[in-house]
């Protein structure tokens, strides 16, 4: 998403990660994780939305606006539109209004892209995957914490847990790209933009996001509003549409927090 204006005091961050580096058994064997995303999202800081999951929508749409973007240029793409969900942390770039100064995060939902941090499965061209990790990340120790592989290179049982999350995620992924592109399909999104009036006078305006046509949604045929309802993608769709109201809400939690428009 694109905001008219830019906050000095914050840097836009499109990206969780900083230095993704490939998780060798060999060269890492020593590596243990001293300290968890989960008591620290300083990673997210700088990020004002962030990649959803459809399997997430219904725990997102409670605390903050779920939208779609653009995730290609269709110019780039044989004219080929695809988008992606995200979930809205801030109304202007470089400003996440869920990351408190201590690192801890004010919803009680955190996003499983961000629970997933610092590590994330990367595809390869041969169809298979590897398992990354931030090298960027604070967290990393050889001294204390959670060991990731065993004397042997074997990988340890906090390691299986965090590849079996990095699966399930991945395979969230790729149900998550279906739906979208049923979507697209369907032409049910559209460019969409807020305004919100802050206590200055000023107006700030948020845009580069689409959003589903209702009217559309309520034209479609019946036989499609079928598919969708068993497939389980109108009730996303109702949850999404929902969510948007939330935005009323991230400008209370920018007026709270005093931030210039």
């Amino acid at each position: 998403m694109s905001t008219p204006e830019q906050t000095a005091a914050s840097t836009p961050k499109e990206n969780l990660f900083t230095e993704l580096q490939a998780l060798d058994r060999g060269a890492h064997r020593q590596m243990r994780l001293a300290r968890l995303v989960h008591s620290d999202h300083s990673p997210a800081r700088g990020m004002n939305s962030m990649l959803a999951n459809a399997v997430e929508f219904m725990d997102l749409a409670r605390e903050y606006p779920v939208v779609f973007v653009r995730a290609v240029d269709p110019a780039a793409n044989n004219g080929k539109l695809e988008v992606s969900p995200v979930a809205v942390l801030g109304l202007k770039r470089g400003e996440n209004l869920f990351l408190k100064d201590d690192g801890s995060w004010s919803a009680s939902y955190v996003p499983a892209m961000l629970r997933s941090y610092p590590f994330a499965m990367v595809h390869t061209e041969d169809n298979n995957y590897i398992v990354c990790f931030d090298k960027a990340w604070s967290g990393f120790s050889e001294q204390e914490g959670e060991r990731l592989f065993d004397d042997a290179g074997e990988p340890t049982e906090f390691m299986k847990g965090v590849q079996s999350f990095l699966e399930q995620l991945d395979s969230e992924l790729q149900r998550t790209r279906a739906f979208c592109q049923r979507l697209v399909e369907l032409d049910l999104l559209q460019d969409m933009r807020f305004d919100a009036q802050m206590e200055d006078g000023q107006t700030l305006v948020v845009d580069g996001f689409l959003a589903v046509n209702e009217q559309k949604l309520a034209e479609l045929p019946d036989a499609t509003v079928v598919e969708l309802h068993r497939s389980g993608i109108l009730a996303l769709l109702y949850a999404h549409i929902g969510s948007m109201a939330i935005m009323r809400r991230l400008v209370e939690r920018r007026l709270a927090l005093k931030l210039p428009a």
